[in-house]
């Protein structure tokens, strides 16, 4: 199957891309490099032996599209492009909903043209919002608390009128947790641009001594020490998730959402815990308020994945964390320092 992956130069595109051409899948890539660079793609072909087809450029551009869809036959897409960062969609909205929203806009018209139906789209637990209930379930109130929710949860209303209208449409909506951890190989991983708006690649930037501390922002939410609790994922569990939807909705026509999680929560502090075990560092931090858009404690009910679509996590947290702190440690500088005849080991068991 050849398959098209906007934003695939990124952190969750980058492990899913791995995973397609490892199940002998071609892969093109757009992506237009605004939170990347080159390198991952790179990267990717160190660890699989080839290089997937990669078009520079945004998804709003409309002949672009239009020309990768005229080169190759492409029967399916999984959709990441898009911004991603909660404080930076409060601080600037209006540039969060056109990126997201115009780009997905483009791409589902182009793919309508050339006849082609099945999408995997790149949502998030965001759109539950501040939900009091947890383990969160697919059919409990969406309610997004920030403007990047809000543009995942608008996006979701779009594919769904657009399946109503035509059903020829078959769309996997995937609503994941926290994607952490990075590829076995420690060749790809998280590379935040400037300073990490995630919580791991901030506790290791601070182990390393990039960082002098982390901020834990709020300690007084309705949790056991006060602060807020996620769901972890291990982003090749993540990526793993995708190539089962793929396969899925090609042989389910319709619309399909699935959490995508572990089902347990872990808090700040117990993060910071388990990082400093597994790196052997002693992680400083000091406490903040609250962020505007932050919630307090949400974790998925993946049941429903695991029965339609034969998946659930395997990785522990302390897998996610070691995989992280070995990414960190091979790649200081992240992507801005290239592979140079990096050896890859050995795969490890899952």
């Amino acid at each position: 199957m050849t398959i098209l992956v906007t934003g695939g130069a990124g952190y969750i595109g980058a492990h899913t891309t791995v995973q397609l051409i490892e199940q002998n899948h071609d892969v093109v890539i757009i992506d237009n490099l605004s939170h990347s660079t080159i390198e991952p793609l790179r990267r990717i072909e160190a660890i699989t032996g080839e290089m997937p087809r990669f078009y520079q450029g945004n998804v709003q551009d409309r002949q672009l599209l239009q020309l990768i869809f005229q080169r190759h036959n492409i029967e399916a897409v999984i959709h990441f492009a898009g911004s991603k960062s909660v404080g930076e969609s409060v601080a600037d909205p209006l540039a969060y909903y056109h990126n997201n929203i115009a780009s997905t806009l483009v791409l589902c018209q182009t793919m309508s043209r050339f006849n082609v139906f099945n999408l995997v789209f790149s949502s998030s637990a965001a759109v539950y919002g501040n939900n009091a209930s947890v383990p969160v379930l697919e059919n409990m109130p969406t309610q997004a608390t920030s403007p990047y929710g809000r543009t995942k949860l608008m996006i979701e209303q779009i594919l769904e009128d657009l399946h109503a209208t035509d059903s020829r449409w078959s769309i996997a909506r995937l609503r994941y947790f926290n994607p952490i951890g990075a590829h076995y190989s420690g060749l790809i991983g998280e590379d935040p641009q400037g300073l990490p708006s995630n919580l791991v690649p901030y506790l290791s930037q601070v182990a390393m001594g990039s960082l002098e501390q982390l901020a834990v922002f709020g300690d007084d939410y309705d949790t056991p020490d006060g602060t807020g609790i996620r769901d972890f994922i291990h982003v090749v569990d993540l990526a793993d998730a995708h190539q089962k939807s793929l396969h899925f909705i090609a042989g389910h026509p319709g619309l399909h959402t699935f959490n995508l999680g572990t089902g347990r929560g872990h808090s700040v502090l117990e993060m910071i815990a388990a990082f400093e075990l597994a790196s052997g560092k002693t992680i400083p931090y000091t406490i903040h308020p609250r962020r505007e858009g932050d919630i307090g404690k949400s974790w998925a009910c993946a049941e429903l994945a695991k029965a339609k679509l034969g998946w659930q996590a395997k990785r522990t947290l302390q897998q996610m964390l070691q995989d992280a702190w070995r990414w960190q440690l091979q790649n200081p500088e992240g992507y801005e320092q290239p592979l140079l005849n990096q050896p890859i080991p050995l795969r490890m068991a899952s």
